[in-house]
């Protein structure tokens, strides 16, 4: 992976994100649900860090803050020293074509309305406007290709693709804009084994190509130690341990680190780091 140098690319600092339960009576304090808990690390260009924990722990709902998409009751997000809820709505605009994100669901992600066309080019008509509609064209053929479409696909619809290829699709989506960062939520849980290897490879061939900077959200213990730099575990809203991906795996401080390896089978560590899709290989998930 790329050696980063200088300022951390994305900085989290004391990010607390709190919910309001429905009220179950008429008196009282309105009681409310604290997701995200004081989480602090720091992620440096060009390295992928991870953030690891079962469902409800928090993970998620971090990625939508680190994104912008939901606003912290405290703490900062920044992205090389700019804190991107202390922006103005044009500079945040600005920021925010360089970073991107890539959802669960590589159908529901998608408009089944909008061609492939439409749906990569999206980003691109809302963050960079001045460009012509050749320019979007020709940029959304490199980007599919980029990811292992076809330029040719753009005429097509999202049901026309398996589930694979329609993460291709999202992935190209986040990359259509030359960002820095992608904030990459459980972006192969929805899809099946196989493809599941041949869609991280894709993301780590990327990182390697571009120089990208990813914050990779996941509850498979076994993804994240294949495709994280550094990891960080997260649990009840906090992060409990983090440090470099191999050092937290080989000897975990938390008990509930320990707890969360112990219960999950690896495959033998002196295989490549690069993962194999079991059975066929041939053809484009």
């Amino acid at each position: 992976m790329t050696v980063a140098s200088g300022q951390p690319l994305l900085q989290v600092e004391d990010l607390v994100r709190e919910y309001r339960l429905p009220q179950r009576g008429l008196f009282g304090p309105t009681p409310v649900f604290r997701a995200v808990n004081g989480v602090s690390f720091s992620v440096e260009r060009g390295r992928s860090f991870g953030i690891v924990g079962e469902s409800g722990c928090g993970k998620s709902t971090l990625a939508r803050t680190v994104m912008g998409l939901e606003a912290p009751l405290s703490g900062r997000v920044l992205l090389e020293g700019q804190d991107i809820f202390g922006l103005a709505p044009g500079e945040l605009r600005r920021l925010r074509r360089r970073f991107q994100m890539v959802f669960q669901d590589p159908y529901g992600s998608l408009d089944p309305r909008f061609t492939v066309e439409r749906v990569v080019a999206e980003p691109l008509e809302v963050l960079l406007p001045g460009l012509s509609r050749r320019e979007r064209l020709e940029r959304v053929g490199e980007t599919l290709e980029s990811v292992g479409l076809k330029a040719s696909d753009t005429g097509r619809y999202p049901h026309e693709f398996s589930g694979g290829q329609r993460q291709r699709i999202a992935i190209a989506r986040a990359l259509i804009t030359e960002p820095d960062l992608i904030v990459a939520d459980e972006p192969v849980s929805a899809l099946d084994v196989s493809v599941q290897a041949q869609v991280l490879n894709l993301i780590m061939d990327l990182q390697e190509r571009r120089g990208l900077t990813f914050l990779f959200i996941s509850h498979d213990l076994s993804v994240v130690r294949h495709i994280t730099d550094e990891v960080a575990v997260m649990y009840a809203g906090e992060i409990v341990e983090t440090g470099p991906t191999r050092e937290v795996f080989v000897n975990p401080q938390h008990d509930y680190t320990k707890s969360l390896i112990d219960a999950v089978p690896y495959p033998d560590p002196r295989r490549s780091r690069r993962l194999k899709p079991a059975g066929r290989t041939g053809g484009v998930g």
